[in-house]
Order: C-alpha cells, then structure tokens, then sequence
C-alpha cells in the first residue's frame, strides 16, 4: 500500500488557510490570505518540485481541488513538471457536496466511508498518495490514522487567526523527524512520518 503524504503551508502560530492569495480562502472572514508569497524563492521552488517528483496521484478537498483546477489545466508546458503531473495523474476530491468535476482524470469520492475509500485509493496507487492543502480534510485523515508522511513548510510570520492544521482536539498522535531544512528566505521544511500514540513522562524526581 503506498504513502498518504500531506504537504502544507503553516504560519508560525499554526495557521495554514489561504497562503497563496488575498482571495484565495476568505472563510469565516479571514482577510490575511497570501502570507506565503514573499517567501518563495529557488529552495522553497526546488523542495515542491522534489515532492511532485513522488506523486502517483493526488487526494484533494473540494475547495482545493476547485482553486487548483481553475489554475493548473490553462498551464500547458509539458516542461513544467508540477503542472503536467497535476494535469495527467488521477486526482480524487473527497466531498460529499461536489456533484461534478471536469478537470481531467479526476474522480469524487466522500459518498461512503471515508477510512474505506481512501484506503482503496492507497491500494491501487503507484507512487505517493498526495495531499496538497485540503485542510479540514487533512484534519479529518489525520484523525483516522490515514496520513503516513507531514511535509511541513513553516514561514516565519504570525498572522493571528484562521485555520490551523492541528486545532483543539486534534488526536494524540507520535511522528517522527525524517528531514529538516531551512531555505534561504526562512521557510523551515519538516519531514516526518507517523509514529503511532505519544508515549509520557516527568522530569520529576
């Protein structure tokens, strides 16, 4: 069974909604969208390229799905490789609300359950399973123990509200430190991978 690997933009107090643009996601009136733009530069470019590289397939949430299908397909050179891997690999979007999805070799899933459908996808996948953004499905997989691998960009900048990756009442969980960089503009980049339930103690004596 291939790797679900989550990879996403997080501000330094957690929040990952809207980091490429103003417009981007302004749900519940979050206004800070965009947060991630001044920070992008040959490593931060290098490192998403290397994640692309792994893709077999790609699990999305709808509203991921939609702000990246009404970008990626007019992206046409064959020599870009994050556009042609978006553009050629199967794409599944986990909705329950979507009733159609024109963007090529694209699938809806989210009628049943969850655990099992995205199991199935892992199944049939040849490469890595990935998840881009989608950040209340990334909380709801990784409540299910479905999530394998965290790619973590951390920017340096706070922005005070919106969505967070792990909100109150995210489940216990371990991982473990895979790889750590840090690019040239500040984006510190972690890898982890899922390690079962934190283990406790005290430094009491």
């Amino acid at each position: 069974m291939t790797q679900l690997a989550l990879t996403t933009f997080l501000t330094l107090d957690g929040v990952m909604q809207a980091p490429g643009g103003r417009d981007e996601d302004r749900s519940d009136g979050f206004d800070q969208g965009g947060w991630s733009v001044p920070y992008g530069d040959e490593d931060f470019g290098r490192f998403v390229t290397e994640a692309f590289e792994r893709a077999g397939a790609f699990l999305l949430g709808r509203r991921t799905y939609e702000i990246f299908a009404g970008y990626w397909p007019k992206v046409t050179d064959p020599d870009h490789l994050i556009a042609s891997r978006l553009n050629s690999l199967p794409k599944y979007v986990a909705s329950t609300t979507l009733t159609r999805a024109d963007w090529h070799n694209t699938t809806v899933i989210g009628g049943g359950d969850l655990t099992e459908e995205v199991t199935a996808v892992k199944e049939r996948t040849d490469g890595e399973l990935q998840i881009h953004g989608s950040g209340r499905l990334a909380q709801s997989l990784l409540a299910r123990d479905l999530i394998d691998t965290l790619r973590l960009l951390v920017f340096p900048v706070v922005v005070g509200e919106g969505l967070r990756l792990f909100a109150e009442g995210a489940k216990p969980t371990a991982f473990r430190l895979l790889d750590s960089r840090t690019t040239a503009s500040g984006v510190a980049i972690h890898t982890y991978e899922r390690a079962g339930r934190p283990e406790y103690g005290t430094y009491e004596l």
